[in-house]
């Protein structure tokens, strides 16, 4: 019987309406992480881009809730919502407006890591070419560039320095 009356409670709640400020909550949320991704990239840098947790590691889901709780209670209508705030309710969609941000944290941060991927399989494809036909260094254009110990130089004096060629060395 009382799971009859939780039912008939949710679909009264979902005839009315959410109230206003969750929908803006959520949309104010997904707005802040979309304009914060060069923010996330930096922090996914900072950590040596180490995803290792799953959901437990998040970067910006707290701090954009939190900037957008702020900002919606600064709106002058904020007593009239406040009132509107059933907790047990409320709790459970904030934990979905959560798991909505983790879930767009982590598809930025894996978009952000295929695009790294593609790039260096084109470093890589770049300096196999280098060393498989001799590519004349745009410096000086006399000599061949050549590459060791991770480093393209030429016998002009131009020195470049690359990590990614460090990884090819270790292909071959």
């Amino acid at each position: 019987m009382a799971e009859g009356s939780g039912s008939r409670h949710r679909s009264l709640y979902k005839l009315l309406g959410s109230p206003p400020w969750k929908e803006a909550f959520r949309q104010g949320c997904l707005e802040r992480m979309r304009n914060s991704r060069d923010r996330l990239l930096n922090k996914y840098r900072q950590a040596g881009g180490n995803m290792s947790g799953g959901a437990q590691n998040t970067f910006l889901v707290q701090e954009v809730m939190e900037e957008e709780w702020n900002a919606l209670q600064s709106v002058e209508s904020w007593p009239e919502a406040l009132a509107q705030l059933e907790e047990p309710l409320d709790l459970a969609v904030l934990e979905e407006i959560q798991q909505e941000l983790i879930d767009q944290e982590q598809s930025i941060i894996s978009e952000y890591e295929k695009s790294l991927q593609f790039d260096e399989k084109c470093l890589s494809v770049m300096l196999a070419e280098w060393e498989a036909n001799s590519l004349i260094c745009p410096v000086c254009t006399k000599y061949n560039l050549r590459i060791a110990s991770g480093v393209v130089m030429c016998q002009c004096g131009l020195y470049i320095p690359s990590h990614a060629c460090d990884t090819w060395a270790v292909i071959l």
